[in-house]
């Protein structure tokens, strides 16, 4: 292990599964590694923390990825891996969950039995109170959806299964997704004809500048009286002010979420719980082994998959010697790095450089090896946040 090659420091419990994808003969994984190569994270909130120079990369074995400095690590040139759609099937049921628990009023009526004093009366209370919690069926009703990635489009066709009609909007869909959607959802034009048209409302959007509060006074009149409103994304994408004023209201008959709030504690029409939404063995397996396999292929060959901060790249191995550089988008830089390269006696094998926003990445196979001083040259043109030597060489180590 101490020999191992790449060291990645573990700072929450990751499922073995996943570990296991990074061998022990290249890879020291402990809590306690120093210097390490890589974090490897889950819950760990990194805000604040000091994140040691050596590290290339972090990983969390989650899909979003509000617990790391992302901008911090764009500008040192390090990649933030994430797993989205790993636990996309586990938030799909407890969004259903969540659905059946509103339409058959299944939390008060917990609290109704809860409450009753066992004893000789309780069948005859059972059968006068029960009245008070008749609930609908899901069939027939509509579901909108905002937000088609991997998570709404198994809620879709969840939902399309048991009988309900589905309308959907993002405008940001990506192609996978568009051909995972089930034919039979209908397009939406915007949030507003969602909260319209739809008897129960399910938001699936990461949070951003744009989707923070989604939802909020200005809109979430234009809900049917009754109708539920799900949030299994993320806090912020709802106001929480405006749906305790919608439940007031009764314009609004549930608001069910996996984010309790001291605002939403023990409000009558509330169902929070407490995070659940990726908190199943099967999915922290996946994530897990997702992020590893992501964590190995950058490491080893600077091959980049996920990256909430990067684009992705991809380049086979058709040399044994490789140059991995993250650099500002700006024009001229790959012209630069051909220059050094080439004033260094490097013929350029097979190149791919890919941007995202100000971000770019490249990667260099050649046929020879890279000496130190073609890296500090390289490092040493302005907006180069980070460069690697990847060798593909038995035991042999990265820069």
């Amino acid at each position: 292990m101490a020999d191992a090659p790449f060291r990645v420091r573990v700072l929450n419990r990751i499922a073995p599964a996943g570990l296991a994808r990074l061998p022990a003969e290249r890879y020291a994984v402990a809590e306690d590694i120093a210097e390490p190569d890589a974090l490897l994270v889950r819950s760990a909130d990194l805000h604040g923390k000091a994140i040691p120079a050596s590290v290339k990369a972090i990983a969390r074995a989650g899909a979003g990825t509000n617990n790391i400095p992302v901008a911090d690590m764009s500008a040192r040139g390090v990649p933030v891996f994430a797993a989205p759609g790993a636990n996309a099937n586990a938030v799909k049921e407890l969004v259903l969950v969540a659905m059946l628990m509103a339409a058959r009023n299944v939390a008060p009526a917990l609290a109704f039995v809860d409450g009753l004093a066992a004893g000789p009366g309780m069948s005859a209370a059972v059968e006068d109170g029960k009245k008070a919690y008749a609930g609908y069926e899901l069939a027939g009703r509509t579901l909108g959806i905002v937000g088609l990635g991997k998570v709404g489009c198994l809620v879709a066709d969840a939902a399309i299964k048991l009988g309900m009609g589905v309308l959907g909007h993002d405008p940001h869909i990506t192609i996978d997704a568009a051909w995972s959607l089930p034919a039979q959802v209908r397009r939406a034009g915007g949030v507003a004809e969602v909260l319209r048209e739809s008897d129960f409302v399910t938001l699936h959007v990461p949070l951003m500048d744009a989707t923070r509060h989604l939802v909020h006074a200005g809109n979430i009149g234009l809900l049917r009286p009754g109708a539920v409103l799900l949030n299994f994304s993320r806090e912020g994408v709802v106001d929480d002010a405006a749906v305790l004023e919608a439940l007031a209201a009764k314009r609004l008959a549930c608001y069910a979420c996996d984010f309790p709030s001291p605002a939403l504690h023990r409000r009558p029409g509330v169902i929070a719980l407490p995070h659940l939404g990726a908190s199943t063995a099967e999915a922290e397996t996946q994530c897990a082994m997702m992020v590893a396999d992501q964590l190995r292929d950058f490491l080893e060959h600077g091959n980049i998959a996920n990256a909430v901060n990067f684009p992705a790249v991809a380049m086979a191995r058709e040399s044994a010697w490789r140059i991995a550089i993250a650099n500002a988008n700006v024009p001229n830089m790959v012209g630069q790095i051909s220059t050094a390269m080439a004033l260094a006696g490097l013929n350029i094998h097979n190149m791919v450089n890919k941007s995202r926003g100000d971000m770019a990445y490249t990667l260099v196979d050649v046929d020879s090896p890279v000496a130190d001083g073609v890296l500090a040259a390289i490092a040493a043109i302005e907006g180069v946040l980070s460069v690697r030597y990847l060798p593909d060489l038995p035991g042999g180590k990265p820069n």
